[in-house]
């Protein structure tokens, strides 16, 4: 199957917001921003890069929306978008491969677009909150056999795949800019958030939280502890910790694989959605 990865880029109010749309004139449409995966890239990194090549805009991202699939030269084409609230713009300068840029209110955007998917995904836009507060929480990395560490097993550090994993998700955190990292004190979790930590240019504030542990969890006192978050922000822990934690504060059962994330958007109070990522 064919990835592909983009957004629908928003500004403005939330009540009556504009939304980027663009022209490719190979294929003389209009549609919104979107490109291939690369070889390897995590299909949340692949959205902003595409966002940013072809609009000029740095966008954070909210909620999933439907993804898109159709034929491409007889193969199956996977689109995935999310909302992305535009923070940043560095100026759109035409191209090859994108020649224009329209802002237009949703009712013009949708008279405009090309295709119906491109409709339905407008419907969508309009079907829950544009504006949320992530709270991502993350399984951590690969860390070897449990069995097999002769040490502590708060100590086992990341294996090689983990830390390829860690790498992964350092470039998809910066979709939702948290702005807390917290984990459970075992190394696993720490190296797991602290690529992402260590990217940013002026670093993350980094809380250790012993509630967050295999051994120190409390079914009252940890949903309390995640669910007080306020700000968007990235939560590390365990297999054995977080199905219950994401249940508790969103009322969805979710397992994760190791390295995996869910995001839940929360507006008003409320998680609006929840959505699981891969590694």
């Amino acid at each position: 199957m064919l990835r592909a990865a983009g957004a629908v880029v928003w500004r403005g109010e939330e009540s009556s917001p504009d939304v980027a749309v663009i022209h490719r004139p190979a294929y003389d449409d209009w549609t919104f921003p979107k490109g291939k995966l690369k070889s390897g890239e995590h299909v949340i990194a692949a959205a902003l890069r595409e966002v940013r090549e072809e609009t000029g805009l740095t966008v954070v991202l909210g909620r999933a929306l439907p993804p898109i699939h159709y034929l491409r030269s007889e193969r199956l084409k996977r689109v995935d978008y999310w909302v992305g609230r535009a923070i940043a713009d560095d100026g759109f300068v035409p191209g090859d491969e994108v020649d224009e840029l329209r802002w237009l209110p949703v009712d013009e955007a949708r008279r405009l677009l090309t295709y119906e998917w491109d409709v339905g995904l407008l419907r969508a836009l309009a079907a829950a909150p544009l504006e949320t507060t992530p709270l991502v929480l993350v399984r951590h990395g690969s860390a070897g056999s449990r069995n097999e560490w002769p040490g502590e097993d708060a100590e086992r550090p990341l294996d090689t795949a983990g830390r390829a994993q860690a790498a992964s998700l350092a470039t998809a955190l910066p979709a939702y800019r948290p702005e807390l990292l917290v984990s459970s004190p075992s190394v696993r979790c720490v190296q797991t958030v602290e690529p992402y930590r260590a990217a940013l240019p002026h670093g993350a504030t980094m809380r250790i939280e012993p509630l967050l542990s295999e051994e120190g969890q409390d079914p009252r006192k940890t949903p309390a502890l995640v669910g007080d978050l306020t700000a968007p922000a990235a939560v590390c822990s365990h297999g054995k910790v977080l199905p219950a934690l994401i249940e508790a504060l969103s009322g969805k059962s979710v397992h994760l694989r190791k390295g995996a994330f869910a995001v839940l958007h929360r507006a008003g109070g409320h998680v609006v959605s929840v959505e699981r990522y891969p590694a």
